[in-house]
């Protein structure tokens, strides 16, 4: 059975826009991408989306629908609210490119600046075969973080960035803190990124409110599994006593080897 709604769908480019308001066809079962196509098809051709997939693997598909930011592939008509207008807007983080399409090119450049994943030597005596040898329960820390599907919803409700353009330069953000909780907590990582976490990604702007473990489509913790434990590694490498004089004894001991 169709039902008619009223989309109220952002119109504009990076030099402006508005709400413009579509009266739509929707059919039983449907999500909120299925009625933009429908609208895309019947009145309004040149409306851009980003999406991929529709199955909510790719994350291509965030939009804010009233006011939250969801991917429009999983968020079903019927969960809203009836008989209102159903607002749609590109995420509010990043600059626009056109209607609900974002330029989130920052995230990729955040990317970029992760130091790579650097295993240790093979055991010759117990690896000798070519493979590592670990423990599922050492592994399944890091498994959740994998679970990540890049929709940066994450990225567009933290405050940090989202109401302060000047802090992108110097704060990765709660999708990047993940990667870097992926591959500093791994078990054969020997790469210490602790400093660059800190000194470089920012992580002591992060004040731990959890809006960003809301949004997840994949519901990874990333503030109680990835973003808490990150800030006590940091502590510990810099305010450790023990910890500091154990880098002095190292550093010395390097310095007399070399």
């Amino acid at each position: 059975m169709a039902d008619q709604v009223t989309l109220r769908v952002w119109r504009g480019d990076a030099e402006g826009g508005r709400f413009r308001d579509y009266r739509v066809e929707a059919q039983e079962g449907e999500v909120v991408l299925d009625v933009l196509f429908r609208l895309q098809a019947t009145q309004a051709g040149d409306l851009a989306i980003r999406w991929n997939c529709k199955a909510g693997r790719c994350g291509s598909c965030s939009t804010e629908i009233n006011g939250i930011p969801r991917l429009a592939c999983m968020t079903r008509m019927n969960s809203l609210p009836e008989g209102e207008p159903i607002t749609v807007a590109p995420m509010r983080t990043f600059p626009i490119v056109r209607d609900l399409v974002t330029d989130v090119s920052f995230n990729y450049q955040m990317a970029e600046r992760v130091p790579p994943f650097r295993p240790r030597a093979k055991d010759p005596k117990t690896e000798g075969d070519g493979h590592y040898r670990m423990k599922q329960e050492d592994i399944e820390r890091v498994q959740e973080f994998r679970r990540c599907i890049e929709a940066f919803l994450c990225q567009n409700v933290c405050h940090v960035i989202r109401d302060h353009e000047e802090n992108k330069r110097n704060f990765a953000g709660p999708r990047f803190f993940i990667r870097y909780a992926e591959v500093d907590m791994h078990p054969l990582d020997t790469n210490d990124r602790r400093e660059v976490i800190r000194d470089q990604m920012g992580l002591g702007y992060c004040n731990i409110t959890a809006c960003c473990q809301g949004t997840c489509p994949e519901d990874i913790l990333i503030t109680n599994n990835a973003i808490i434990p990150l800030k006590e590694r940091v502590v510990d490498v810099k305010y450790d006593p023990v910890a500091w004089v154990g880098r002095k004894l190292r550093r010395r001991r390097d310095d007399e080897s070399a």
